[in-house]
């Protein structure tokens, strides 16, 4: 639809290889490629937040979840900030 859209990305919706710090890994989940892609394919929306969810670093002492979680989060921020700027220039 059209209305105001929260995005909310579960970490552990990712593969384990990529995201290992999360309470519930999943084996067969998305890549990191495909996570972007498909934050990004949600370009236009009338986005009014967004979260990321289920980054456990503890569990990850390499830091990479914490690094994915990061960067999933600022890819939402940059939909957010496309989303306002479209809002406020109609």
């Amino acid at each position: 639809g059209d209305g105001p859209t929260y995005i909310s990305f579960d970490v552990d919706g990712l593969d384990p290889a990529y995201a290992p710090g999360t309470g519930t890994p999943e084996i067969g989940g998305l890549t990191t490629r495909e996570a972007l892609r498909l934050l990004r394919g949600l370009r236009g929306l009338d986005l009014i937040g967004g979260d990321v969810v289920e980054v456990a670093p503890p569990f990850d002492p390499s830091g990479n979840t914490a690094l994915v979680g990061a960067t999933l989060m600022y890819e939402i921020l940059c939909l957010l900030a496309e989303s306002l700027h479209q809002r406020n220039t109609n």
